[in-house]
């Protein structure tokens, strides 16, 4: 039984922080970006790791509830805690520091509250790239990104954030501190404890620095934005380009039109850069050596595809602006997709062969429910589609709020038929609980109780998050 703070629980802990840990009841830490849940609770900022240890050792005898809070950007509700008894909200915010960089390594050290963009921006200026990418980066903050192992634009070529990261110091659940902040490639001393707590959400401790992973900038850039006759001629263009050019291709981007007339209807205002919005596009990235010539690559690339008939129409950046617009498409899809509103919005994974028939499937498979707008776009080349359901135009989607559960489980359905996740790169939050436990192998499911039982025992750590509350 967890225990709510109270007057001289938070008494205590003023005692442990100096004055500027305490932070106002701010609603930005309270409500989480899709407006599904509102948390409360006590929001603390302590500024460093020894600060975030005592927090936890004072709530681990209290048995007081912590929930991790870090940029605040999820999506599926893992940082707010709605219900229950008022718990810690442990704010990183403070713990911002980039404490030490080893270029020779390819190696930068920071803190868990440093926001994506500075770390792209520390790696920039050793003329090396950090490319963990995504809509969030200027006010996503580390820890979560490793908490919930985020994917992004070019997991197709770098991997995502497990992939991008050495080591780990963590807070455990009674208050200790594991140093595994190694700069290591190769460790084989035992189990993987940093892949372990990387996508656990907070769920096993609390992140407080990473040694991440660099990699030597690509020398010449280069983007092409080609119209498709259909989501498998898109996936054979994948085939087709990863022949070509190899681990030049950084990313490749499927989307839909209707991304496109939710930009014409609600903005962000984007240059749309061919005559007539295709029914289906791709982005397509690549970053070469100083050998290379992303502009002949894409040209080759197109001039087989149309050939072969996998490509109808296409633009090929001229310039790191032309290239920059292009990708102001992609970007800006999903501001758009929040000024409609969505009914139910899916992160989904599926193998590659797959993705055509799922499309084909999920969208008979909406539209039988009612009449609704798809919106269907994001990374092909790792099997990662935002499948996300709208109101018809000139209807709200509180309209359609008794179908919800029917089009998420319609969807989901489908996935799991098909071999796919219900969560990509977003986690399982709260959001998922109950979708893990119906979709989720039995032998995992007891496996990953045995670990959350084992390594927080009070269960004060992101209770409700990933696994139901016990």
């Amino acid at each position: 039984m967890l225990n709510a703070v109270t007057p001289e629980f938070e008494d205590l802990l003023r005692g442990l922080l100096d004055a500027a840990a305490f932070r106002p009841d701010s609603a930005a830490y309270f409500n989480e970006p899709r407006g599904r849940w509102q948390g409360h609770g006590l929001v603390v900022a302590p500024a460093d790791t020894a600060a975030v240890a005592a927090v936890v050792a004072a709530c681990a005898q209290a048995r007081v509830a912590i929930v991790p809070y870090s940029g605040g950007t999820g999506l599926v509700g893992g940082q707010v805690m709605p219900d229950g008894p008022a718990p810690v909200v442990l704010s990183l915010e403070r713990l911002n520091k980039i404490r030490a960089v080893y270029p020779s390594e390819n190696v930068l050290v920071c803190e868990a509250g440093v926001i994506l963009a500075h770390v792209q921006q520390a790696a920039e200026d050793l003329d090396r790239l950090f490319p963990l990418s995504l809509a969030s980066e200027g006010s996503a903050r580390i820890g979560g990104l490793l908490a919930t192992n985020a994917g992004g634009v070019n997991v197709l070529r770098y991997g995502n954030a497990r992939a991008l990261c050495l080591g780990l110091e963590v807070v455990r659940p009674d208050g200790t501190i594991w140093h595994g902040l190694t700069r290591l490639r190769k460790d084989n001393t035992g189990y993987d404890l940093r892949n372990l707590m990387i996508g656990a959400e907070g769920t096993l401790g609390i992140i407080t620095a990473a040694a991440l992973r660099l990699v030597p900038r690509p020398v010449h850039l280069g983007a092409a934005l080609l119209a498709v006759p259909s989501p498998q001629a898109a996936l054979d263009l994948l085939a087709l380009a990863g022949a070509q050019i190899g681990d030049g291709l950084s990313a490749f981007e499927l989307m839909h039109r209707q991304g496109f007339d939710f930009l014409a209807e609600v903005g962000p205002d984007v240059r749309q850069p061919l005559d007539a919005i295709p029914e289906w596009s791709v982005l397509i990235d690549l970053g070469l050596p100083a050998s290379g010539d992303p502009d002949a690559a894409l040209e080759r690339l197109f001039t087989d595809a149309f050939d072969a008939g996998l490509v109808l129409d296409g633009v090929i950046a001229q310039s790191a602006a032309q290239r920059q617009a292009l990708w102001a498409i992609r970007e800006n899809i999903p501001e758009a997709n929040r000024r409609i509103g969505s009914i139910v919005s899916h992160d989904i994974a599926l193998p590659l062969s797959a993705v055509p028939a799922f499309i084909a499937q999920a969208s008979a498979a909406v539209q039988a429910l009612s009449d609704m707008r798809i919106n269907c776009f994001g990374h092909l080349g790792d099997g990662n589609l935002h499948y996300n359901v709208f109101p018809a135009k000139g209807r709200m989607r509180m309209d359609y709020d008794a179908l919800r559960p029917a089009i998420q489980q319609t969807i989901h359905d489908l996935v799991a038929a098909l071999d796919g996740s219900v969560s990509a790169e977003h986690g399982i939050g709260r959001a998922k609980v109950d979708d893990l436990q119906l979709y989720g192998d039995a032998a995992k499911l007891a496996m990953l109780r045995a670990i959350k039982d084992a390594l927080d025992p009070q269960g004060i750590m992101n209770p409700g998050v990933i696994l139901p509350q016990g």
